[in-house]
């Protein structure tokens, strides 16, 4: 019997004793006369009991079917183990079986196979997100075991501080031809963001001193990757701590709980297949769960100069001195520099090398390209000839040397042995 029955129960009492009339019990506690009346006859007739809701005990008109829950449980347990009432609820609308997450919730607690223990976390200031979408854009990278191999491989995440939309795409470290490939994939899709927001990693950050050059020009020291955000426009921002950049923390945290049971589900066990998933709409479908509606409606992403090719932006670059025979040495090799004489560049001269990231390489000379070739024969190397030590002969000192003359009567002495 709830509160709400004892309480009728105490009034109702009082008017079969005659301490109360029923009219007054119904306006202490609420509802109709007519209600008061049913309720007083169902005492009368049944006693405590009949104060008892009818519905008690029995199930809902709304209740699902009991196959349907054995059937949604016998899934989980064989291929959903572990995984959230939320997203197995998604999981199995996939597959025909509608189920609102909190029923599965509550399902899976009564069958023992669900508990979340919630953990405290700490208090920090939270940070208002940007207004616009592209003002800033958070780079991280989540080393993780995402294939259940026991290898390691990492995750680049770009994730929009405005609406959290992210892209990601799977590589073997975080290194600066994966920072490169995936802020490329990025510009592709939404264009040149104002800034990123990264850790102090040293393929964004770098802690060494200017060189002369770049002390000469007013340059500050950039990484490989800095080198390519600066032709674009991007500033690098670097954080404090993790929790500064929350949001693409928090993404690492979805991926490795969804996307991994995704994969896991489909078999895919390599990055080849892991990005092509990634790409087949796995990311948008992403995206419209849990992206977010800016401040502002206005796109701060600015689109790619038609002038400028991101394939010569996101290099590696280099500066090489031009031998005699215009030839230039570049990781163990030598290419000729080719052309007519009036556009080659002059001997000692400084050309740029440019390595790409699909492999080829580029001269230029002054801000214009310059043809080469690889040169077939590499020159062998050259011998160096091995030391000789020279035969060591005993010295003796000439019979007038100064040294004899310092000391004579040990001199005399040497002499006098036969």
């Amino acid at each position: 019997m709830s509160d709400r029955e004892r309480e009728w129960l105490v009034e109702l009492r009082h008017v079969l004793d005659g301490k109360e009339a029923l009219k007054d019990a119904q306006a202490k506690l609420g509802g109709s006369y007519r209600n008061a009346k049913r309720k007083l006859k169902r005492l009368r007739e049944e006693g405590d009991g009949g104060l008892v809701h009818r519905s008690r005990g029995r199930p809902s008109n709304r209740a699902k079917p009991a196959q349907m829950r054995d059937l949604a449980l016998g899934l989980y347990r064989e291929r959903l183990m572990s995984w959230g009432p939320t997203l197995a609820a998604e999981k199995l609308g996939e597959w025909g079986q509608y189920v609102d997450h909190e029923t599965l919730r509550r399902w899976l607690k009564e069958a023992g196979l669900w508990t979340r223990a919630r953990k405290r976390r700490a208090h920090r200031r939270w940070r208002e997100p940007k207004e616009h979408f592209g003002e800033l854009v958070q780079l991280d990278g989540s080393p993780h075991d995402w294939f259940g191999t026991g290898e390691m491989c990492c995750l680049m995440n770009l994730v929009d501080d405005a609406m959290s939309r992210s892209f990601a795409l799977f590589f073997p470290h975080e290194a600066t031809e994966a920072a490169m490939r995936v802020l490329m994939g990025w510009i592709e899709r939404y264009g040149i963001p104002c800034a990123l927001y990264t850790d102090h990693h040293r393929v964004y950050i770098t802690d060494r001193e200017p060189t002369r050059e770049e002390i000469e020009k007013g340059l500050l020291p950039l990484t490989v990757f800095g080198k390519a955000c600066h032709k674009l426009g991007i500033q690098i921002i670097p954080a404090s701590s993790p929790q500064a950049k929350g949001r693409v923390e928090r993404k690492h945290g979805v991926y490795q709980d969804r996307l991994v049971k995704e994969m896991k589900l489909r078999g895919i066990r390599t990055i080849e297949e892991a990005n092509a998933f990634l790409r087949s709409g796995y990311l948008d479908d992403l995206n419209r769960r849990f992206e977010k509606v800016p401040a502002s409606p206005v796109d701060y992403h600015r689109p790619v100069p038609e002038d400028r090719d991101l394939e010569a932006v996101f290099v590696f670059e280099t500066t090489r001195t031009v031998s005699n025979d215009w030839t230039v040495r570049y990781h163990t090799r030598r290419y000729q520099i080719t052309g007519p004489s009036h556009r080659l560049p002059p001997a000692k001269g400084t050309v740029l090398v440019q390595e790409r990231l699909d492999g080829s390489l580029h001269l230029y000379y002054r801000g214009r390209e310059v043809s080469f070739g690889p040169i077939s024969i590499q020159p062998a190397p050259v011998a160096t000839r091995p030391l000789c030590a020279r035969a060591r002969t005993k010295w003796t000192p000439s019979p007038n040397h100064p040294w004899r003359g310092r000391y004579p009567e040990r001199t005399a002495a040497k002499d006098a042995v036969p």
